[in-house]
C-alpha cells in the first residue's frame, strides 16, 4: 500500500515536471519571451570588471557547494524525520531514523564549520592583499 501510494506520488511528480518543462518550451518556441530582468542591471550604468578575479570565482564556486551539501544535509534530517513519524512504534525503524536526524545535524554542522573557515581565510588574504598593495 505505502509503495503504491509512493509510486503514484513519484509518477504524479515526474508527470507535473515534464508538463511544466514542456509548457515553458512552447512559451518559448512561440516568442512569447518574459523580461526576466536581465537588462536590468545596464539600466542601472553599473561597472564591470574586464576580468574575474580567480578567488573570487573559487570563493562563489565554494559557496554553491556548500549550499548544495547544506541542503543534501536538510534533506537527510527531513526524511530521518519521515521514517519516525511512519515508523508506527518499530524501535528498529525508530533507531534508524534516529541515526539519519543526528547524521543530518552532523553535516550540517560540518558543512557551516567548512563555509566559515572559508570566509574568514578569504578575508584575511583580501586583508592582507590589500594591506601590501
Amino acid at each position: 500500500m505505502k509503495k503504491k501510494l509512493f509510486r503514484n506520488i513519484a509518477l504524479i511528480a515526474v508527470f507535473v515536471f515534464l508538463f511544466s518543462a514542456s509548457v515553458a518550451l512552447d512559451a518559448e518556441k512561440a516568442g512569447a519571451q518574459p523580461d526576466l530582468g536581465f537588462n536590468y542591471a545596464n539600466n542601472l550604468n553599473l561597472e564591470v570588471a574586464d576580468e574575474d578575479d580567480p578567488r573570487e570565482m573559487a570563493v562563489a564556486v565554494v559557496r554553491y557547494l556548500m549550499t548544495f551539501l547544506g541542503i543534501i544535509a536538510v534533506v537527510v534530517m527531513l526524511l530521518g524525520g519521515f521514517k519516525w513519524m511512519t515508523a508506527a512504534g518499530n524501535e528498529d525503524k525508530v533507531a534508524e531514523a534516529k541515526k539519519l536526524i543526528i547524521a543530518g545535524i552532523i553535516g550540517l554542522i560540518i558543512v557551516l564549520c567548512a563555509y566559515a573557515i572559508v570566509q574568514f581565510v578569504v578575508g584575511m588574504t583580501n586583508d592582507l592583499l590589500s594591506d601590501s598593495l
